[in-house]
Parts: C-alpha cells; structure tokens; sequence
C-alpha cells in the first residue's frame, strides 16, 4: 500500500474560520435572523452602480490592470488620505478586500519563527492570517475588561528586550474595534505607536470602520516610517462583495513597495477591475453619503443594548465605534459556542462566539446588518433567548 501524501502543517493548524460555521448553522436552521456577519444593509451608492453598469462592456473591464491599483483609483485615494485621514507620507496599493491587504503585509513584513501581538478579544481573520503564514508565536495581550482598549502596560512589557527573548516583530490593532466596536483615542494610537518604533516593531492597524463613529467620537490616523495603516470600501460603501480595500504603507521606506508587489502579483494580481472602478465613482460621492447611514445604525445599537439588557449590569460593552457590541455571558455558560448553537436552534437568532476572537464565554453583535424593523425582531428574539438562557439555563 503506497504511502498517502499529507496536507501542510500550517494548514491543519490554522483555525476553522468561525464565519464558515456561523454560515453553516444559518444554513441548517429555518428562518434564522443574522445577528452574525459583519456586514451592512445598504448597497454602493446608486449614480456609483449606473456609472459601472453602463462600463460592463469596456474591453478594458475584463483585461489585467495595474498590480498596484487603477492609477485614477490611487491618486484619489492619496487625495482621500490627505483630507480625511491627514495623512501626507503614505503610497497607496489597492487590494481585494482588506483581509486580502493584510496577508499582504504578514508576508511582507514577518517571517515564520518571529513573534506578533494582538489584543484579546481580537479579529479572528488577522489571527489565522498569521497562522496560515507560519507565524505561530502569537502573543495574546489583554484589553482592559471595562473598556476593552489595549493593556498599554502589558504592551510595554512586552515590546522591552529582555534576555533570549525576541522583539515582536509586528504588533496590529482594529480601530474602531473588531470584535470590540471600542475605539481607540488618538493618544492611546500615539502611545502604541512610539512604543513600537522605539522597539523596532511595525505596527499595522486597520481601519476598515473608519467611518463608523457615534456619540460625537472622531477617527484619526496616525503615519510614520513603521506604520502601515489598512482601509476598505466593503462596509462604508456597501461593497462586501466587490472586494475593494487598500494599504497606506510609508513611502519612505525603501523597497515597501516592491517587495508588497511581488505578493500582490501572486495572489490577485490586482483587484477586480469593474470593483476598482466602483470604489472611484463611490468616493466621487464622498463621505457624508456613508455618514447618513452611519447615523441610522445608533437606532440599531440601541434595539439591541435593549435586547442584551437580561445579561445583566456591566455585561454589554463596546459600540462606539465599528458596528459591533461585546457581551458577557454568565459565568456558568463557558462555552459560548453551546450558547450561539442553542439560540440558533430554538430561538432563530445568530450572533457570533466569542472564543472565535480569543474570549470564552462572550458574544459578538452585529447592528450593521439589518434595517431597523428587521433588527427590533431580531432582538425581540435574542431578548427572549437571553431571558430564558439567564432564568433556566439552555433548556
């Protein structure tokens, strides 16, 4: 009997992504309402929609384009990055989607054997990013329990060389947060940053909900020779399946750029053409189109507060930014994953399990997905639920 060739190491030991599980309950429940996915309700911009239909046809729309992007597309970007972001010291490359932007960078930047840092309760597809790229030595840190912002401490500790012991080589934030929804104040973002350019590190952060802002909070960015900053079209212009993101990276260091093409060239060679052409007509309608709907999510986030209320005093966090909130649920239902199934199951409610993002015993909320009549019978449903799960366990 001959012997069997195996698949990679790498492979069998990077997790089972949670949004494919989430997509299978969906699947096997009946009429189930997705709290889950981080996703929105709206579609691209309707003049930006015309604008692409009626190019369908162009020749160039199925041909190869720049591996680095439309040149139109980066040259608004940069001018989008300058006005909005301040951010004056950045070259552009354009990729499919955010997720696609950061493997990227990993490849880019880390090599297997050196360590990284995130902070729990993290994005679970930044984790298994490292995990696919060999990067195994993933130091956890912890956010602080109230308002779930980074441990600036254990960070500093962390970033100081001590014997036998290896820098990290590259530490990655969400901000506004995914899972969290907490937002990171621009002092926090400074401090993270020159702890990390005085350990040598890189720090990465995304910002794919930049424009997801409540209560009066404003994003800012921060740029300077060891950070690269992350950004996306698939939330603020209801572009998930257009897969349009990109990386803002230093211009001043030599080499980034090349050495980002040669993994670009593997992987998409460039993000889809008529995408990229979308994403340019969106920013032609600019960011007060985004901030509307924005603004129509904080009734969303309030329903569903409402409705994680049976949790408890102090259980819900998170949601001042991104379109997420963090629950904690009680301490005798440990296992988060047995609580999403049971609400799947008999309550028809799906919500996302918090040991996916290196917490057990929490949930994520989405309030981006749904219009508002659709999320208030959501909620009534996880209300309901939770009521139940607190009073008599998971009958």
């Amino acid at each position: 009997m001959g012997t069997f060739a195996k698949l990679a190491r790498r492979a069998l030991e990077t997790e089972t992504p949670v949004m494919v599980q989430i997509q299978e309950l969906i699947h096997g429940a009946k009429d189930a309402m997705s709290l889950a996915q981080g996703v929105v309700y709206w579609q691209p911009p309707e003049q930006a929609l015309k604008k692409a239909q009626n190019i369908v046809l162009e020749p160039s729309i199925s041909h190869y384009g720049a591996d680095e992007g439309l040149p139109e597309l980066r040259l608004a970007l940069l001018e989008k990055l300058r006005r909005e972001n301040k951010l004056t010291r950045s070259s552009v490359m354009v990729t499919a989607g955010a997720n696609q932007a950061f493997v990227n960078l990993v490849l880019t930047l880390c090599d297997p054997g050196d360590s990284v840092v995130m902070f729990a309760p993290y994005y679970f597809n930044a984790y298994m990013s490292f995990q696919m790229t060999g990067i195994n030595n993933i130091l956890v840190g912890p956010s602080n329990p109230r308002t779930l912002l980074p441990e600036i401490e254990w960070l500093e500790n962390t970033l100081s060389e001590k014997e036998n012991k290896a820098v990290p080589k590259l530490v990655t934030i969400v901000n506004p947060g995914n899972p969290s929804g907490s937002y990171i104040p621009t002092y926090l973002l400074q401090r993270i940053s020159d702890l990390c350019k005085s350990a040598g590190a890189w720090l990465v952060v995304d910002n794919t909900y930049e424009y997801f802002m409540y209560d009066g909070l404003q994003h800012s960015c921060i740029e300077g020779s060891h950070i690269v900053n992350i950004f996306s079209f698939s939330k603020a212009y209801g572009m998930m399946g257009w897969r349009v993101g990109y990386i803002a990276y230093p211009t001043e260091v030599d080499g980034f750029g090349a050495q980002l093409l040669k993994v670009q060239d593997n992987i998409p060679i460039c993000a889809s053409i008529i995408g990229q052409r979308l994403a340019l007509y969106s920013l032609e309608v600019g960011p007060e189109w985004i901030r509307e709907r924005v603004q129509d999510l904080v009734k969303t986030r309030e329903v569903l507060k409402e409705a994680l209320s049976p949790l408890g005093e102090g259980a819900v966090r998170g949601g001042e930014g991104a379109i997420y909130l963090w629950a904690k649920l009680p301490d005798k239902f440990p296992d988060d994953y047995k609580v999403v199934q049971w609400l799947v199951r008999r309550h028809g409610v799906v919500v996302v399990p918090g040991s996916a993002s290196g917490v057990a015993g929490c949930i994520r909320i989405s309030f981006g997905g749904l219009k508002k009549a659709d999320c208030e019978v959501a909620a009534g449903r996880l209300r309901k639920g939770l009521e139940e799960l607190v009073a008599d366990g998971m009958v």
